[in-house]
């Protein structure tokens, strides 16, 4: 166990007085990143925090007098000796020929004085910010070993560095949960400085027990996760998901909706157990009876599919700042859509495999409502085997309306036929991710997004659609481009003249993804993948005919402000959370 002494504090002030942190809990977030809790025990020391008036106090640190720097001998009177020791440090074990020489290197800076000491505590927090990890959490694989050295560096370093290890707190495990629980029980101050928990890779797999076993061991029940939600006030974002479901009852629903003033994003991913139902019912129902409206800004339900209908009804209306919205595959209905308010700003909507809503008031929605003005990301997905959502006059309604803030539009299972190809051209000079799966359209209509279409070429429309507006030739934005479930994109027709999506004059284009027989079918042409610089890429469910980064315009780079730190392209869930995509919201995001 690593343990920090409790400095002497009577020779000097010092800036900082680590300890209860309570002063901290204002202090802005460092860094997007999402750095792992701090697994070493760390005694911080119980004083009370103090800043000090004067630039001296401020300033000093420390005046205890350290040990001088001291080298024995110089690499000239270094000699090499054989043996036992060799093993150990590498092979070479340097022992000064002469003992009685000693050069004493003198300090350049007195405690607490260096230059990096005295940066405003803004700019040292964005410093030791930049060593925090933004990589997967592992098992048993340590994290944030920079950040744990920098704890033993100085006090005025370790106050900082509690500040970036405690502010984005991430649960891969309930016995890391013990542990955490555990040091903001006894410093509630650390509590403080948390700004998000992201309980995103929570799961027992990996211990060596179930999840009944992983329920009887008790670290991770209801009562354990509001006491952790009670011991972190200034808590911003909640990341949850369908391994807490059970956990999450009615008093922790509540303390999210009622007790936490500064929460801006909450997910439930794929929550559905019986239980969780009951209870988010239960705690909407409460939402009812109070004129309250929440904080709440970006809020992900995505494939909560057994929350009924009353919920969305009572919980959108309450919610006037929203920007990002997933209800992917749950029971929204047109009246609960209509009724978030006009004060909101929409900028992210998930609307895919809800079948509870129709094409008419999805479209009325998109074009007359004010908080859909702005969208950047739109999902208006359908499974057709089951529900289809928007129907041609849907599609000839909706596309001339969509605005052109839109990047990302997945229009999957949309009845869309050859004569919405020119209503579909404009979204193009705006859009870097479009979805068409089961359109109905020809090779020829898809070249016209990235060529000029012929005369010859043009699609015959039918006498009730109107004609788009002429405008002058601009190349696409695409980088992404779904046709899974078209007849006409085969491997042929991939590999034929007549297309032109794998040319290096389709760039920016760099992602086409397909289904799975021509995936099958392309992945046994290696030597023509290669030559056209193109490769086959699979996961889970969805698999992708990628351009070769060594090709010309391939690996363009991926990352996106409205991705909220997601590196791929078609992404199928909405981020609530800036950071890398992980765990199960990466499997919903990217695999399904």
């Amino acid at each position: 166990m690593i343990r920090v002494p409790d400095p002497d504090l009577s020779s000097a002030p010092s800036r900082y007085y680590a300890a209860d942190f309570h002063k901290l809990a204002n202090r802005r977030a460092s860094s997007p990143s999402t750095p792992d809790f701090p697994l070493p025990d760390l005694v911080v020391p119980a004083r009370a925090t103090t800043l000090n008036t004067s630039t001296a106090d401020r300033r000093a640190f420390s005046r205890n007098d350290a040990p001088p720097c001291v080298m024995q001998g110089t690499p000239a009177n270094f000699r090499t000796r054989q043996g036992s020791v060799k093993e150990e440090v590498g092979g070479i074990d340097w022992e000064p020929i002469d003992p009685a020489m000693v050069v004493e290197t003198p300090k350049a800076f007195a405690p607490g004085e260096s230059p990096l000491e005295r940066l405003p505590v803004e700019i040292l927090d964005e410093v030791i910010a930049q060593l925090a990890l933004d990589s997967q959490p592992s098992a048993y694989t340590p994290r944030n070993v920079d950040l744990i050295s920098c704890l033993l560096t100085s006090r005025t370093i370790h106050v900082a560095t509690i500040n970036t290890l405690y502010s984005h707190i991430t649960i891969p495990h309930s016995s890391i949960f013990s542990k955490f629980l555990t040091h903001v029980t006894e410093h509630p101050g650390l509590g403080t400085i948390v700004k998000r928990l992201d309980l995103s890779h929570f799961t027992s797999i990996g211990l060596g027990r179930s999840r009944q076993v992983n329920s009887e061991v008790q670290n991770m029940t209801s009562k354990t996760l509001y006491n952790c939600l009670d011991l972190t006030p200034a808590i911003q974002e909640v990341l949850l998901q369908e391994n807490l479901d059970d956990d999450i009852d009615e008093n922790v629903l509540c303390k999210l909706f009622y007790g936490l003033p500064k929460l801006r994003a909450v997910d439930f991913c794929a929550s559905s157990s019986k239980p969780f139902a009951e209870s988010f019912t239960s705690a909407a129902t409460g939402l009812a009876d109070v004129p309250l409206n929440l904080n709440i800004r970006r809020l992900g339900l995505h494939e909560c599919f057994t929350l009924p209908s009353t919920v969305f009804e009572t919980l959108l209306p309450r919610l006037p700042y929203l920007t990002h919205l997933d209800v992917s595959h749950t029971r929204i209905t047109d009246d609960a859509l209509a009724s978030i308010p006009e004060s909101a700003s929409l900028s992210h909507l998930n609307l895919g495999r809800c079948t509870q809503i129709s094409g008419r008031g999805v479209v009325d929605f998109l074009i007359n409502h004010p908080a859909a003005k702005s969208l950047v990301f739109l999902n208006l997905s359908c499974d057709i085997a089951r529900y289809r959502l928007l129907w041609e006059a849907d599609v000839e309604r909706l596309l001339p309306a969509l605005p052109t803030t839109l990047k990302s539009l997945n229009l999957n299972g949309a009845k869309i036929r050859r004569w919405h190809a020119p209503l579909l051209l404009p979204l193009t000079k705006h859009l870097e991710e479009l979805s068409l799966a089961s359109a109905d359209l020809s090779v020829q209509d898809i070249n016209s997004f990235f060529r000029p279409a012929s005369p010859s070429t043009s699609p015959t429309r039918e006498p009730a659609t109107p004609e788009a507006p002429s405008q002058p030739w601009a190349p696409p934005t695409l980088h992404y481009l779904d046709l899974s479930s078209i007849p006409a994109i085969t491997q042929s027709s991939l590999f034929s003249t007549s297309c032109t999506l794998l040319s290096p004059s389709t760039c920016p284009l760099e992602v086409i993804e397909l289904g799975d027989k021509a995936i099958s079918s392309l992945r046994e042409c290696r030597n023509t993948n290669k030559r056209l610089g193109w490769v086959v890429k699979e996961l889970g469910r969805r698999g992708w005919y990628v351009r070769d980064s060594n090709a010309a315009g391939g690996n363009q780079g991926g990352r996106r402000s409205w991705k909220m730190g997601a590196m791929w392209w078609g992404m199928r869930k909405c981020p609530v959370a800036w950071g890398e995509v992980g765990g199960l919201y990466g499997h919903y995001m990217f695999k399904k």
